[in-house]
């Protein structure tokens, strides 16, 4: 198991072959280095001291040589490094994540999610990087100080020795700093996973606390753990500067011992300048192998630290195994289920689950009712091998649940939570993701993900078909995508004008460039066209210079700025008193937020002229003449002379704009497709005019119905399917979620089917739907054990059991139980009276 390999283990399985390359470089790069020590000494000596040009250029020479070698020589050895450690780091992460998915739920009920990403992604990192550094730097290092050393020996004994003699007091006092560093360390990394942990944990839980507007509670929480932190990395840091003080004060020692003795020696004759200036540079070079190795040996001692702790933290072992042995297949159940005596005990003593006892027939149906607390759910976990049950059996075909493998269970069985997780990604992802479990790792003749007919057939069972139809209808298409599905989609915008045109004239305003667009705005209608181009979009056409110029030329920009001022007046008359609420402000240009800056503006240019106000006065009632839209904001009218003005603005703008930038704008023509708008609109081509459920019921039936027509009805829906569900599949509601996770668990097709309380968040028809469904589709075919919280839903079960604190106190058919009147008859007849 990963959590029981020491640190060493790691450096052991990197590379065999890298770490020799890496040696034999770190070989020849300290040559390299030392090379150019003996060049010093023959530069001044010889070339210098005789005056020979032709020696000063050679040694030069062979100097500049050695150091470009050696420069290149370190890069490589850092590049070594780098990969050695990335791929360690990988390894680590990859096989510690697929270690934390096998652990039990009682470790993710203790330890919070902002931890194990923390672990992931920040902790694993000093490990994975020793590993690149845990050969090299040593070797490195011990040999140049050593190949240094030897140098000055070779120059001058004596000298060597007390230049050298600081460096065994530093080995002495080092250690002991860096084991209270060490302490230090420790608690550093304890406090940030428990700090981690406690951002998760809010993050997590944000909506509780906006709800109860507990941002001082969260605060405070969150500012003792900053603290702590804070004082213990004052400590930590201090020992970590203390170590590098100490290394640099021994370092700059050296030098006093080296101009003193050295000094004495050459000046009485025993010691030349040339092996002066050497030594000298060997001594300096000497502090650079020397700084590594107390840096090294204190990354080596964080990184020992952080990993030991990481490891003990995830030192679990997983309570199941998750893949057969070798020499059988995944069992292939039937669906039969015997509990006897089952009993599940959790910290503290605290019984859930009492001599539970109960059998299943392949294919039959048990409704697990009864009070909030009385160990439905729990039940369910255990036979579903989420929880492990600490006494008694449970057998299914004959196998003991406990003794299966995970694979075993997901092969013949399905769950749906009363929560169920969406995955980040598209709809599709989600949707096949149990299928797409099973055929992992095996090969691909042995199995295959559903088909569009049979993901279109389950979305339409749990009535999630519209919901993906109007993803698809709501995509954009790519300027490349499918010339075929362009010219269908254009065809369909132009049957739907002719066969609905008439029908739907009170609920959809077609584009008409002869005829201005009450539900478009005035910028709409201008530019008769979807903006290719951000600065050609609605809100920034009043700071456009362009569109500003065009204005000017078509005599359109001071009647437009008269427009906006007229609006402002007249909405501000009917607003400006009102509560700011977004629902008096829907027929409303002017948005709550701009309702201030409006008031400010219009008392501030009073009865000023046009040409009297700042270029920021006019942008500000250009802006609003351009989004005043008359078809929505019915509280003020557009003059009919304006509306002409615009009108021909339109054909003066749409003919400068195609010569000056064409492409800027995708203009509305029926022949075009325009590629920044969804399928949806391209087939409307207008703007609807009501948002009453019963008109867009009668539009999205005309659509369909000649998606239908031009055999593109799946087409659209498989788009639909590309929809990307968002984090935790926050773009979805509660009840599609819900639908999501049922047709999941359908698409795989089960044995056993295990829902719980999987309709909580359902309506009415829906969750009729779904259950007329399991008791016509899936009845017999699959054992389904359901927990239930509405009692009208449990009629067609073939057997209903009622829990209360952790025992089953009857079981029995639902008329059976309710001619006996006894636990479930008082809770059926209770409901209803509360009802």
């Amino acid at each position: 198991m990963i959590t029981k390999r020491p640190l060493i283990y790691w450096v052991k399985s990197s590379s065999i072959k890298l770490q020799v390359i890496l040696l034999v470089v770190i070989a020849v790069n300290i040559a390299a280095r030392v090379f150019p020590l003996q060049m010093q000494r023959k530069i001044v000596n010889e070339a210098i001291g005789q005056k020979k040009l032709n020696l000063l250029f050679l040694y030069c020479g062979l100097y500049l040589a050695a150091v470009l070698i050696a420069s290149a020589l370190k890069f490589v050895i850092n590049a070594i490094q780098t990969y050695l450690g990335q791929e360690t780091l990988a390894k680590l992460r990859k096989e510690l994540y697929a270690h934390i998915l096998t652990l039990p739920l009682s470790f993710f009920r203790k330890a919070s999610s902002g931890m194990v990403v923390s672990s992931l992604v920040t902790e694993v990192v000093s490990a994975g990087e020793l590993v690149g550094q845990a050969i090299a730097v040593p070797v490195n290092n011990i040999l140049t100080l050593l190949a240094f050393a030897g140098y000055m020996f070779y120059l001058n004994p004596l000298l060597a020795a007390l230049s050298l003699g600081i460096y065994p007091i530093v080995i002495l006092v080092v250690p002991r700093l860096q084991r209270h560093s060490n302490r230090a360390n420790k608690m550093r990394v304890d406090v940030t996973r428990d700090l981690s942990g406690k951002i998760g944990e809010t993050v997590s839980g944000i909506h509780e606390v906006q709800g109860n507007a507990s941002y001082r509670i969260e605060n405070r929480k969150y500012g003792e753990f900053v603290d702590r932190l804070f004082k213990i990395r004052i400590v930590w840091n201090m020992y970590k500067q203390g170590i590098k003080v100490l290394n640099n004060l021994f370092q700059s020692l050296g030098p006093v011992i080296l101009f003193l003795v050295g000094g004495y020696l050459a000046i009485n004759g025993r010691f030349d300048l040339g092996a002066l200036v050497a030594f000298l540079s060997a001594y300096e070079k000497l502090y650079d192998p020397w700084k590594e190795l107390m840096d090294f040996y204190q990354v080596y001692q964080d990184a020992t630290t952080g990993y030991q702790r990481l490891m003990e933290y995830f030192d679990v072992e997983p309570e199941h195994a998750l893949e057969p042995p070798p020499d059988r297949e995944p069992y292939e159940f039937e669906g039969s289920i015997h509990i006897q005596d089952l009993s599940f005990t959790v910290a503290g003593g605290i019984q859930l689950l009492k001599q539970v006892n109960l059998d299943l027939k392949p294919g039959e149906q048990l409704a697990l009712v009864g009070f909030s607390g009385s160990g439905k759910s729990t039940l369910a976990q255990c036979i579903a091998q989420l929880y492990s049950y600490t006494g008694g059996s449970v057998l299914i075909d004959g196998k003991e649940v406990s003794q299966l493998t995970k694979r075993d269970l997901a092969e013949n069985m399905g769950i749906v939570a009363q929560s169920p997780y969406i995955f980040d990604g598209s709809f599709k992802e989600n949707l096949c993701y149990s299928c797409e479990a099973l055929l992992e790792g095996k090969a691909e003749k042995e199995g295959r993900l559903p088909t569009l007919d049979e993901m279109i057939e389950v979305i339409q069972q749990v009535g999630l078909f519209v919901d993906v139809l109007r993803f698809g209808l709501n995509a954009v298409l790519a300027a490349n995508q499918e010339a075929e599905l362009v010219t269908k989609i254009i065809r369909i915008r132009e049957n739907f004008q002719t066969h609905f045109g008439e029908e739907l004239a009170d609920y959809v305003e077609f584009f008409d460039e002869k005829h201005y667009l009450d539900y478009s705005s005035v910028a709409a209608n201008l530019t008769f066209g979807s903006p290719n181009r951000d600065e050609f979009t609605q809100e920034r056409l009043a700071e456009n210079p362009y569109f500003l110029q065009f204005l000017d030329e078509a005599q359109l920009k001071r009647p437009l700025i008269s427009l906006g001022r007229e609006l402002a007046s007249q909405f501000l008359d009917i607003l400006g008193d009102l509560p700011l609420d977004e629902v008096f402000f829907q027929e409303s240009p002017i948005s709550v937020d701009e309702l201030d800056d409006y008031k400010e503006l219009i008392e501030r240019i009073g009865h000023s002229r046009i040409h009297e106000l700042t270029p920021d006065d006019q942008r500000l009632l250009l802006r609003l003449a351009l989004r005043f839209t008359p078809g929505i904001h019915k509280m003020a009218t557009l003059p009919e002379m304006l509306r002409n003005l615009i009108l021909e603005g339109r054909f003066l703008f749409m003919a400068k704009i195609q010569q000056d930038h064409p492409g800027a704008l995708a203009f509305y023509r029926m022949s075009d497709y325009i590629h920044s708008q969804t399928i949806l609109d391209n087939i409307l081509f207008g703007k609807t005019t009501s948002d009453h459920p019963n008109a867009q019921d009668r539009i999205n039936q005309s659509i369909i119905h000649l998606l239908i027509e031009e055999d593109l009805l799946e087409g659209i829906v498989e788009i639909g399917m590309d929809f990307k569900v968002g984090t935790k599949g926050d773009r979805l509601s509660g009840g599609q979620r819900q639908k999501l996770a049922i047709a999941r668990v359908f698409l795989k097709k089960p044995p056993i089917l295990i829902m719980d309380e999987a309709t909580s968040a359902l309506d009415n028809a829906s969750q009729k739907r779904i259950q007329t469904l399991l008791e016509t589709k899936w009845k017999g075919k699959s054992t389904l054990i359901s927990v239930v919280h509405r009692l009208d839903t449990i009629k067609g079960y073939d057997k209903v059991a009622v829990m209360k604190a952790g025992k089953i106190l009857e079981m029995g058919s639902y008329q059976e139980l309710l001619a006996k009147k006894g636990v479930l008859y008082e809770l059926v007849h209770g409901a209803k009276a509360a009802a």
